[in-house]
């Protein structure tokens, strides 16, 4: 992956434009990722997501290593991140914050507005539970889990080796695990309402 990374970064910087595109096809659901993890809003990374890869396109005469594209790429996006939600993150508190790329599931449909407000609840548990994670633990959750990237795909991207990336998804693995059973047992505190007596 890296070797082809470099070779369509040479081919990119010899005016072929498509081989640029092949990156973008293959890194904007990474990049998008990475955005939404700083914005938290689908609106905003998706802006960012654009901003971060056209930045890219232009700084890639400056890119020392082509085989180091995706970990530079990563760092890319995560400057842009901090100069857009800078500039913009006043906004930010207007914005819904929708899932990215939601729509209405057949499931949605077939359980009705409980089963929907269920399964939206079940989701926002989740992304509750992630925010809760330590920082190094959230971008290769969301990589991983959210934008489905093999090990050696979140290894590229991030920069870090495949054992630290399954060390990570192994620790956080485990404390999701702990904060949802957390989340569920208040849950269930919380529904437990005194019987009225006659």
């Amino acid at each position: 992956m890296r070797f082809e990374d470099a070779e369509l970064v040479r081919q990119c910087l010899s005016g072929d434009s498509d081989a640029y595109g092949t990156l973008v096809e293959r890194y904007q659901g990474a990049v998008y990722a990475t955005a939404f993890y700083y914005a938290g809003r689908h609106g905003a990374a998706e802006d960012i997501a654009q901003d971060a890869l056209l930045a890219a396109y232009r700084s890639l005469p400056r890119l020392k290593d082509p085989e180091k594209f995706a970990p530079w790429l990563k760092q890319v996006t995560t400057r842009t991140a901090a100069n857009w939600l800078r500039r913009n993150g006043g906004r930010l508190a207007a914005e819904t914050p929708l899932p990215y790329k939601r729509t209405v599931s057949i499931e949605d449909a077939r359980e009705g507005p409980r089963g929907s407000t269920e399964r939206h609840e079940r989701l926002e548990r989740v992304q509750k539970a992630i925010d809760s994670l330590p920082e190094r633990y959230r971008l290769p959750v969301v990589l991983r889990y959210l934008q489905e990237m093999s090990y050696q795909e979140i290894s590229d991207y991030t920069g870090e080796s495949i054992a630290e990336i399954r060390g990570i998804l192994h620790r956080a693995s485990r404390q999701l695990r702990e904060l949802l059973t957390e989340f569920e047992r208040d849950l269930d505190g919380e529904q437990e309402w005194p019987s009225a007596r006659k």
